[in-house]
């Protein structure tokens, strides 16, 4: 279960937390997932106009940085899963996205299905939130939480 401690004053002016603090969302007290996932539709707005061959890679390599991105700022804040540490849920929000067309309906209907399967944590996104630890850790129950969501809206696209 990820934990909210404060932030320390000038920690943002580091390039790597503020990544990983989703450019200072991840410091709103109340909500900082959901104002996370919000930094994630302006990831995903520019990033729908690519093909879907460069979109995944874009994904990938901004999925394989937060794992270096969120293990050091978590380390440098001492807590594992700091409710501030938001790069997983922008790449969370970008996996649901995967290949969905660019129009405000699925936006939002994304952005609601993932912040639902990101905060119920259904198996195995809960157990693995539990069990592996690390930068890897802190990413993987998002892209768990993405997948869910990415396949509902998918069917949802293609029945409509």
């Amino acid at each position: 279960m990820s934990k909210n401690t404060s932030i320390p004053q000038g920690f943002l002016k580091n390039p790597i937390h503020l990544l990983a603090l989703g450019f200072g969302t991840g410091c709103v007290p109340q909500m900082p997932g959901t104002m996370g996932t919000l930094v994630g539709i302006l990831f995903y707005l520019p990033m729908s106009y690519l093909s879907w061959p460069v979109y995944i890679g874009v994904t990938i390599a901004l999925f394989l940085s937060g794992i270096w991105l969120c293990e050091v700022t978590a380390n440098h804040l001492g807590v594992h899963d700091h409710g501030g540490i938001v790069w997983d849920e922008i790449v969370g929000f970008l996996i649901t996205m995967t290949m969905v067309p660019p129009d405000w309906r699925f936006v939002l209907l994304g952005f609601v299905l993932f912040r639902l399967f990101d905060i119920w944590k259904p198996w195995p996104i809960s157990w693995l939130d539990r069990k592996v630890s690390g930068g890897l850790g802190i990413m993987l129950d998002d892209v768990l939480a993405g997948i869910y969501a990415l396949m509902i809206l998918q069917i949802i696209v293609y029945l409509l």
